[in-house]
């Protein structure tokens, strides 16, 4: 019980980390379920969410600056898309690669300019970022809100997948991408809506991730990014289900063992942690085994 009690902490913040890493590994996971390949500049955007988020709060009122972060994080993926990726639609999946590492730099460096390479103050946002205490542990009420909000919003997308014509069409696409497209659906259309929808989740996920720390610089989207890729990776990518379940495994583990004092390991252990899985289940854990056709 006391340790229990001692950890509680440690334990809160994990499922809320791990809801934090699952609204971003879920960009990536949807992303390749429907292209097959990584989309290295959805950790860049998640941190332009929180720069946004930074310079609209200076000259608006806080639902205004909300609102506006989340609507101009959305155009910055639909326009990396565009940009970076539609032009290259039918190009070999190398130069797609390097196209996204290119524009994920890009962004790295406008925000550099931006900033001038400084740390920017997080504003801190009114009820979120109170003090709470649950079971005798003192936690931020966005420690509390992060896995409900994660859920429901889940919830929402599964339900988006399953039930909507977009949805149908991102599944027939996810299936067979050239069937799909001479079946008449429009490849472009449902592209362009993945991307939207996983920097919709990255721009809520920036929200409740730098409500608990204290600001943003260029380059601090390339470890929640990277873990939340690894979420991915371990839950089986292209599974929204897979990438959830990940991340929430590995934000609670990597808050368990700093509260065991091994927190110079934390982050080494979330990519120890991947070895291990890729060499008994290659695939995560809910990927889909595939099988070449003859």
């Amino acid at each position: 019980m006391d340790f229990l009690q001692s950890n509680l902490p440690y334990l809160l913040a994990g499922v809320s980390t791990g809801g934090q890493y699952a609204l971003i590994a879920i960009g990536y996971t949807m992303v390749y379920g429907i292209l097959r390949l990584i989309n290295f500049a959805h950790g860049d955007v998640f941190m332009a969410a929180g720069l946004i988020m930074i310079y609209s709060y200076s000259i608006l009122p806080l639902w205004l600056a909300v609102i506006f972060t989340v609507v101009l994080t959305v155009l910055l993926g639909f326009s990396v898309e565009r940009i970076a990726y539609k032009p290259l639609r039918n190009a070999p999946r190398m130069s797609i690669m390097i196209s996204a590492i290119g524009m994920s730099y890009l962004l790295q460096n406008i925000a550099l300019y931006i900033t001038g390479g400084l740390l920017k103050k997080y504003p801190t946002i009114p009820w979120i970022s109170d003090s709470i205490t649950i079971a005798g542990a003192i936690t931020k009420r966005v420690t509390v809100i992060t896995p409900f909000l994660t859920i429901f919003l889940v919830l929402a997308l599964v339900l988006l997948i399953k039930k909507t014509k977009i949805g149908m069409a991102m599944r027939a696409v996810s299936r067979d991408f050239e069937t799909a497209q001479l079946m008449g659906i429009k490849i472009d259309s449902v592209i362009s809506t993945t991307f939207i929808i996983g920097s919709f989740l990255a721009a809520v996920g920036s929200i409740l991730f730098f409500s608990n720390y204290p600001g943003v610089t260029p380059t601090v989207g390339g470890m929640p990014g990277l873990k939340a890729f690894v979420a991915a990776v371990f839950g089986g990518i292209g599974s929204v289900p897979g990438a959830v379940i990940g991340a929430f495994i590995i934000g609670i583990c990597e808050n368990i063992i700093k509260g065991i004092g091994w927190t110079t390991f934390s982050d080494a252990f979330t990519f120890v942690l991947l070895i291990i899985v890729l060499m008994f289940m290659p695939t995560g854990i809910f990927g889909e085994k595939k099988t070449d056709k003859v």
